[in-house]
């Protein structure tokens, strides 16, 4: 009876909380027997991308979140097009043609391959470079214990992409909802928004919200962002602005200084200032020295362990944009 009331008592846990990656079958270490490099190898790869361009460490912070909110954190967002599905996630608008790093976790894959053959998912993978680029981007601050034992999706639609990830012209309650749906709270939204302090937008992803009518962006940014972009973006003329234009390459709380002096480029992000809560969320982030960091480090946990893949329903691919055959 008292083994049953526990396991109970996790099992409602689990589902209150939504936040222990354990509830999800995850644990820190889960490859210390079977492949006990892997977290060094990546960790090395990702080294050696992103000391070379700071961009790449943005985009698989920015992967890892694709990849968690469309299937769950399953490795779909990596899967290449083919005759029998020319429309995978990351064809998506919002994948293409702005999301980097696949050519880091293909090379990231092929040294655990020969080190571990058949043993660690590609969706542990993208997990573990999304954690090792906070961790350089952050001149180490950002230190992610990331639990791993993530299997690999079959299925990968960009129309589910479109779906499920939140558009920059969000505002604060369609965002708090589409984070709500994937078991975030509002809090865990608005540490996550941080992640906007590293990399670059095209003009495409703001102009039409923010230069080209009124809205609450400070005057001289709105000017120098007019300098910067075409007023009709094109494909052929798209250009990129850096998300945080103070510290550009590193991963630190002036995105939220950003967001309080209405320098930022996405409507979703002026939308942290809706309300009173958000709005105290995002002073405490930028005045108090080591918060958000440490509140980011456990909401990317959080995020790692949403709609994992277990059993039956997942494998392990031999080459990450293909489903094994």
């Amino acid at each position: 009876m008292a083994a049953a009331s526990l396991k109970l008592s996790v099992a409602l846990a689990c589902v209150l909380l939504l936040s222990s990656a354990a509830c999800h079958g995850l644990e820190v270490g889960y490859y210390k027997k079977t492949c006990p490099r892997v977290e060094a190898i990546v960790r090395d790869e990702v080294k050696k991308f992103v000391y070379k361009n700071a961009g790449i460490g943005a985009g698989l912070i920015r992967m890892f979140f694709h990849d968690c909110f469309v299937q769950g954190c399953d490795g779909s967002v990596l899967l290449d097009p083919t005759p029998a599905n020319p429309q995978p996630e990351k064809l998506s608008p919002p994948n293409f043609p702005s999301l980097r790093g696949f050519e880091l976790i293909d090379a990231a894959k092929d040294a655990v391959e020969k080190a571990c053959p058949g043993v660690v998912s590609c969706a542990d993978i993208v997990a573990f470079a999304g954690r090792d680029a906070a961790y350089f981007l952050s001149k180490m601050k950002v230190k992610i214990n990331m639990p791993a034992g993530r299997l690999d999706g079959r299925v990968s639609n960009s129309t589910e992409a479109l779906d499920n990830l939140p558009p920059p012209f969000f505002n604060l309650d369609p965002l708090v909802a589409s984070f709500a749906a994937k078991g975030l709270s509002a809090e865990d939204m608005v540490v996550l928004s941080g992640a906007h302090t590293i990399g670059v937008s095209h003009c495409s992803s703001f102009v039409s919200d923010r230069t080209a009518v009124a809205s609450d962006i400070d005057a001289g940014f709105a000017n120098f962002l007019r300098r910067r972009c075409p007023a009709n973006p094109s494909t052929a003329n798209d250009p990129t602005v850096n998300q945080d234009v103070v510290t550009p390459n590193a991963l630190d709380n002036q995105y939220y200084k950003n967001v309080l002096a209405h320098k930022v480029l996405f409507t979703s992000d002026a939308a942290l200032l809706t309300t009173p809560a958000t709005t105290q969320m995002v002073r405490d982030s930028a005045n108090i020295p080591g918060q958000w960091e440490a509140k980011f480090n456990k909401a990317m946990v959080k995020m790692g362990a949403i709609e994992v893949k277990t059993g039956k329903q997942g494998e392990i691919r031999r080459k990450c944009r293909v489903v094994n055959h």
